[in-house]
């Protein structure tokens, strides 16, 4: 592999670490999201660094150019990682219709009693004199 090419590889991949690092620190990105950025990252740093492996698999698959191996490699982590969070993403939508549904019922109990209670006050109140001398 061309030493411009491992080094930019080298170089992004550290700089991956350290952003995610910082937005951990900065209470951005929860460690669980910041585990699955780190393990990716850190698979592109070792196959930037560790050539032979990068070549084995670059035959493996059949690419002629193994920085292309090195790509396609953090394509199928990005992938995964999307997926990752489609799945998060899908059931935090879930859990949010559910709750919703539960606060309108809880919403609509509380109201109930609330619209008895008036009712029954308006009942109970004595006529004023206005009252009578507007029904004579």
């Amino acid at each position: 592999m061309d030493k411009r090419i491992q080094i930019v590889t080298l170089l992004a991949a550290l700089l991956l670490v350290i952003l995610v690092i910082e937005l951990v620190r900065r209470r951005r990105l929860s460690e669980r999201y910041a585990l699955l950025w780190l393990f990716s990252a850190f698979a592109i740093l070792g196959l930037s660094v560790w050539q032979g492996l990068l070549e084995k698999i670059s035959k493996l698959i059949g690419i002629a150019y193994p920085p292309t191996a090195l790509f396609l490699v953090a394509v199928v982590f990005i992938l995964l990682l999307l997926l990752n969070f489609s799945t998060v993403l899908s059931r935090l939508q879930d859990e949010t219709r559910i709750l919703a549904q539960r606060l309108a019922i809880i919403e609509a109990e509380q109201a109930e009693p609330e619209a008895l209670v008036g009712a029954a006050d308006e009942a109970q109140q004595p006529v004023s004199q206005h009252d009578q001398l507007a029904d004579d």
